[in-house]
């Protein structure tokens, strides 16, 4: 009996901090791939991917929508450089150009090839070193890719250049958590974005305010679940 009363609250914690990383997967996806808590980016839409026709499938899309199946990578890999052509083709006067540089890299990563969107990126961080939108977008980029360590020491390069830029506080955070697995890290970088910014806007620190409640509300669960474990 004891050792089913013990069951009970370590599944209720496995459940609880599911809830927490799923919830910081999707506050990553936007955090990371789209959305900064302040905006100072250039928006650029995503890549248009055409309608498929009736009865049409592809061999390689695994997922469908009501419009048809989605695109493979390859297919979103060939729409983004039909997309980025004409860019290209403005680089070629201006090679040295970060911000069609960072243009090109952002309808890369839209279509998810981070890796030619790291690329570019890169590519506008060697001519323009201590522009900090292109170190934010490369660590992006970078930790898409899975290069958890490269994208955690870009976003501390622009830290250096900016200490208070909220989005790569943020996306430093997030990376710590998804990443690293380090709940303390990301906390502590998130108690610092709020302490440096008290002017951000009251829906964004309320997001991340309820982040880090719910962060914390697993890390004490799953410390309480080990004690539990540890004292059958």
């Amino acid at each position: 009996m004891q050792n089913e009363s013990n069951t009970a609250p370590a599944a209720e914690v496995y459940l609880q901090a599911t809830r927490v990383y799923a919830m910081a997967a999707i506050c990553l996806g936007v955090g990371l791939a789209v959305g900064y808590l302040m905006r100072t980016a250039l928006a650029i839409p995503a890549p248009v991917v055409p309608a498929a026709k009736t009865g049409v499938t592809s061999p390689h899309s695994g997922a469908m929508t009501s419009a048809g199946p989605m695109p493979s990578l390859a297919e979103m890999h060939q729409i983004a450089s039909q997309q980025a052509a004409p860019l290209l083709e403005k680089l070629k006067k201006d090679p040295n150009n970060s911000a069609l540089l960072i243009e090109i890299g952002s309808v890369y990563h839209s279509a998810h090839q981070f890796k030619d969107a790291a690329a570019y990126y890169s590519k506008a961080v060697q001519a323009d070193p201590k522009n900090v939108e292109a170190h934010t977008k490369l660590a992006i980029s970078l930790y898409r890719t899975g290069d958890v360590a490269g994208a955690i020491a870009e976003l501390n390069r622009t830290l250096s250049l900016d200490p208070k830029n909220p989005n790569a506080l943020f996306n430093l955070g997030m990376i710590q958590l998804q990443g690293k697995q380090d709940s303390k890290d990301a906390l502590a970088t998130w108690h610092e974005l709020l302490k440096l910014n008290p002017q951000l806007d009251p829906e964004r620190k309320a997001q991340v305010e309820k982040l880090m409640a719910d962060v914390t509300a697993a890390s004490n669960g799953r410390s309480a679940a080990k004690g539990a474990g540890a004292n059958d």
